[in-house]
């Protein structure tokens, strides 16, 4: 598998994110599940969910928080 990373995101609603990749497939990722390790637990806020930015290869918050983007491409629909 070649190495994947994100190329865009959108805040869509609840805990979920539009995601473009570099293989240009588009997913969702629904991270509502996902949010129970401590570093995640500010997320659970949903305004604080909602400003997340792109780094070089995925997305992060504030806090340090992020998900690989292998993950969020495997749990995107």
């Amino acid at each position: 598998m070649e190495l994947i990373w994100i190329k865009e995101a959108q805040y869509l609603n609840d805990f979920k994110i539009k995601i473009v990749f570099n293989d240009n497939k588009t997913k969702i990722a629904n991270l509502e599940k996902h949010l129970e390790k401590p570093i995640f637990h500010p997320l659970k806020d949903k305004e604080f969910f909602k400003n997340f930015k792109l780094n070089s290869f995925t997305i992060e918050w504030n806090n340090g928080a992020d998900f690989s983007p292998e993950f969020l491409y495997n749990i995107g629909v």
